[in-house]
């Protein structure tokens, strides 16, 4: 059974549609997906319209999230899309990202880079916009050769010359709001250094102890040393493990299934969900 539980559509920075996304996992031999946008559920109805028999949807959101300073991600699975409470956060973290993207193409003008907010808007298309639509822009005008290159602190790294701060939640009350909708917590990449700052071990510590349910261990952020350090970690604090390729589709190197998480884990995490359930494939458009 393969699972893979973190990826993207164009309903956040991904670059294929939710209906295509659905179609590649089926392609790509996976059993379940996670479709796990940035701060928005937006993308579900069209992938649950559109999946493939013999695939299960795991329906959730990457929640945008800071501690200390320090910008990090958890990664919401099975929760109740219309809680109010978490669904006001989601709310509030998105109307942020269209200022904030406006102001980093402002920066960008400053430094001389020639980037319009139409050209970073047609890029984002009708998603959540981000730093990873400026970061295309940047490549299409020849700035950076990829998008991974424009997360520097040159560019778009968090403290970078074009980086601006955003409204994000604090971890401890992502938790809180996850929980409260039904649904399971994971810390998404919780070591990956080349993003910027990461945070430290007893920050995990007392994530876990105000309800955290896992970590995302295997993901293509995190080398061997890593994964074995953060494996032991999860084993002291009590925490699930999983596994993840991150797709983004086209915008970074990923690919569907790179990395997985174990079915008992993912058994673990649908007995801890009571906000949603996983959606079998009945043969989608």
């Amino acid at each position: 059974m393969r699972i893979d539980l973190h990826t993207h559509s164009t309903a956040s920075d991904g670059t294929d549609a939710p209906a295509q996304l659905v179609r590649k996992a089926a392609a790509a031999g996976l059993d379940v997906v996670a479709l796990t946008d940035h701060d928005t559920t937006r993308g579900h109805a069209e992938a649950v319209a559109a999946l493939p028999e013999g695939l299960t949807l795991v329906t959730g959101a990457e929640l945008s999230c800071r501690l200390d300073g320090v910008s990090m991600h958890m990664l919401a699975y099975l929760f109740d899309p219309e809680e109010p409470a978490l669904l006001a956060e989601r709310e509030l973290v998105r109307d942020d990202r269209v200022p904030r993207a406006r102001a980093m193409v402002a920066k960008l003008n400053e430094l001389g880079v020639p980037v319009t907010w139409e050209q970073v808007a047609r890029i984002a298309g009708g998603g959540s916009v981000g730093r990873p639509h400026v970061a295309s822009a940047l490549v299409e005008l020849g700035v950076v050769p990829t998008v991974n290159d424009a997360f520097t602190q040159d560019w778009l790294a968090d403290g970078g010359r074009a980086h601006v701060e955003k409204h994000e939640t604090d971890p401890f009350e992502a938790i809180r709001l996850i929980k409260g909708a039904g649904g399971v917590a994971v810390f998404a990449h919780p070591a990956a250094v080349k993003r910027g700052r990461t945070v430290s071990e007893a920050a995990i510590a007392d994530l876990a102890a105000a309800g955290l349910d896992g970590i995302e261990v295997d993901h293509m952020d995190h080398d061997a040393d890593t994964r074995t350090r953060l494996r032991g970690t999860a084993r002291e604090l009590g925490l699930l493990v999983t596994g993840s390729s991150d797709y983004h589709g086209s915008r970074k190197t990923c690919v569907l299934g790179e990395y997985t998480t174990d079915p008992e884990v993912y058994g673990e995490i649908t007995r801890r969900a009571f906000g949603a359930f996983p959606v079998p494939g009945a043969g989608g458009a």
